[in-house]
């Protein structure tokens, strides 16, 4: 697997996410368990987002310094802003499955954050293994594109279906299993992950959550990080672009909690936009889509399904 960047900036990249990670760790201890405000969650959300540009306007001056190339430095660029869109974008439906696990559970508030911050830990470590395993795949056999397609058309259109059905825990494998094989107490342990009872060490309902936060990135980087590959298949490109993503997830949720009713519609954009990068994956030895003609029409989906929910939102 080659990449464009040079060495320098992929330490560059690790550098500053392990710093954010550990600045995130350290905020979070001194702060405590507290709620996230509006104010909050929008401001870290423009942090991270404007981090991402910082970013991608190095990642074009390397390419540029390293190829000498305005022309590729441009178009390198362009796919890691498409990349981290599509992440993006398709992070809003982990975000509402999240807010139907913590509504499940009762999670409080407070709890909520040092869930999320753990989830991402582990989101970063799961997706650079899958990213780099599906890069080494994509080199070796070509053909996978093709399954990689037509997955995402097929998820696209069960999105599609189901973006109108109330969504369920009470029937979800994953939760009855981690009920068989672990028992939780009745109440939570302020943030513990384990509490004592009847002198028996037992799992609380945070631990629960944690878990089916991690079970629930698995499913969706599944079908994510396919999408990023009809995009670019430099793997630097799609691992940057997708920790960028990640990185701002935690205050992109409690930003959509609070407007989850203003977004309803959403997740019917998100089932066009699979079924668009689906479409494109498997055309992509037959006619390929220029990167700002994805970026264009992500962008034009987006805009479309924002406002259309607004105009139909249940408190409008």
């Amino acid at each position: 697997m080659e990449s464009i960047a040079p060495l320098w900036l992929w330490v560059v990249f690790v550098a500053f996410v392990v710093a954010a990670l550990f600045v995130d760790f350290v905020l979070l201890k001194k702060q405590g368990a507290h709620e996230v405000g509006v104010k909050q969650a929008v401001n870290w959300s423009l942090v991270w987002v404007g981090l991402s540009f910082v970013f991608n306007a190095l990642f074009w001056w390397a390419v540029k310094d390293s190829t000498g190339s305005s022309a590729i430095a441009n178009e390198k660029s362009l796919e890691f802003l498409t990349g981290y869109l599509i992440e993006k974008s398709l992070a809003v439906d982990n975000i509402f499955v999240f807010l139907l696990i913590f509504s499940y559970f009762a999670v409080p508030a407070a709890y909520q954050k040092r869930v999320l911050m753990i989830g991402i830990v582990g989101a970063i470590v799961l997706r650079t293994v899958m990213i780099l395993v599906g890069g080494w795949l994509l080199t070796q056999f070509h053909w996978i594109l093709y399954l990689f397609g037509a997955f995402l058309l097929l998820t696209g259109v069960k999105m599609w279906w189901a973006a109108g059905q109330e969504p369920s825990l009470d029937d979800n494998p994953a939760l009855k299993l981690l009920r068989k094989v672990l028992p939780v107490s009745q109440s939570f342990d302020g943030e513990k992950f384990w509490t004592v009872e009847n002198g028996k060490r037992i799992a609380t309902p945070l631990l629960m959550v944690i878990c089916l936060v991690g079970l629930t990135d698995v499913i969706f980087a599944v079908d994510s990080i396919p999408a990023i590959f009809a995009i670019t298949k430099d793997p630097f490109i799609v691992l940057t672009s997708n920790v960028f993503a990640i990185l701002g997830l935690r205050a992109m949720f409690f930003l959509l909690q609070a407007a989850a009713s203003r977004f309803h519609l959403l997740n019917y954009g998100l089932a066009v936009i699979l079924v668009f990068i689906g479409s494109k994956m498997l055309l992509i030895d037959v006619f390929k889509i220029p990167v700002a003609m994805s970026l264009g029409v992500v962008l034009s989906i987006l805009a479309i399904t924002m406002v259309w929910s607004s105009k139909t939102a249940p408190n409008t």
